[in-house]
C-alpha cells in the first residue's frame, strides 16, 4: 500500500525549515518569538494542569532557557541544523466557515519532534501538550499523526517515538488511538518536574503505517 496525502491536509514535499502543517482545523506552525504572550497566557492558565509533566533540569546550575525567547532562539537554531521541529499546535476554530491563516492561527499548545537522527538509526521523539480546555476533541492525535507522517514520508525516518509517565493518562490515549506499539518501562528515564521518572516507551516504524498514520486514524474513526 503506497502513502496518499489525505484529503484537506497541506503537507510540504520538501524538508525545509521553516514547515508548516495543516488538516483542517488542526495547524502545527513554527514556534515564533512573537507568540510569547499567547504561550505566557495558556501556561499559566494551564499551570497546575502542566506542571507534573514538564520537563526539568538534574543540574541546578544548568537549569535550561530563563525565558521564553531564549527557549523560542534555542529551538530556531536546532531547526535550522535539522534535529528539531518545534511547531506550536494551534485550533483554528473558524474553519471551514472563516478559516485562519496558518500563521495567524492562536496557540493552544506545542507538539516538538526532537532528537531527529539519520545514519543507521533514522529515528526522532515526539513530545507534546495542550490547553486543557481542548483536550478531548482529537486536536492532539491529528497532530501527532501530521508530524509522525512528516517523519516518515518528508524526513524519510524508519522510527518515531513518544515517551510517557505511566500518571499521564490523557497522553496515553493520544498514543493508543493512534496505535503506536507499547515497547515496555524506561526506569528513570527523564527529568519530570523535580525528579528522575519513569516512562512508557512507544513507538511506530514507517513500515507499520505505509498508508500514512494520518490516514489510518482517520479510518478508523470513520468505522
Amino acid at each position: 500500500m503506497s502513502y496518499q496525502v489525505p484529503a484537506g491536509v497541506e503537507f510540504p514535499g520538501m524538508a525545509q525549515w521553516p514547515v508548516t502543517l495543516r488538516y483542517q482545523q488542526v495547524v502545527l506552525r513554527p514556534l515564533r518569538r512573537s507568540d510569547r504572550a499567547q504561550w505566557d497566557r495558556v501556561r499559566l492558565a494551564n499551570r497546575e494542569w502542566l506542571k507534573p509533566w514538564d520537563a526539568t533540569s538534574p543540574i541546578p546550575s544548568h537549569p535550561g532557557p530563563r525565558s521564553f525567547g531564549q527557549m523560542a532562539r534555542r529551538y530556531r537554531q536546532q531547526a535550522r541544523q535539522g534535529i528539531a521541529l518545534p511547531w506550536a499546535l494551534c485550533w483554528d476554530a473558524g474553519w471551514p466557515e472563516r478559516p485562519t491563516f496558518a500563521s495567524d492561527c492562536p496557540l493552544a499548545g506545542q507538539l516538538t519532534v526532537a532528537g531527529i537522527t539519520y545514519g543507521s538509526a533514522r529515528l526522532a521523539s515526539v513530545g507534546y501538550w495542550i490547553d486543557r480546555g481542548l483536550a478531548g476533541r482529537g486536536l492532539m492525535p491529528t497532530a501527532v499523526a501530521l508530524a509522525t507522517d512528516y517523519c516518515h514520508q518528508v524526513l524519510g525516518l524508519h522510527r518515531v517515538e513518544v515517551h510517557i509517565r505511566p500518571e499521564n493518562t490523557n497522553s496515553l490515549r493520544v498514543v493508543e488511538k493512534l496505535g503506536f506499539r507499547p515497547e515496555g518501562m524506561k526506569p528513570k528515564f527523564l527529568h519530570i518536574n523535580g525528579d528522575w521518572r519513569d516512562h512508557y516507551s512507544f513507538a511506530l516504524h514507517d513500515d507499520e503505517v505505509p498508508e500514512g498514520l494520518l490516514n489510518r486514524y482517520l479510518a478508523d474513526k470513520a468505522n
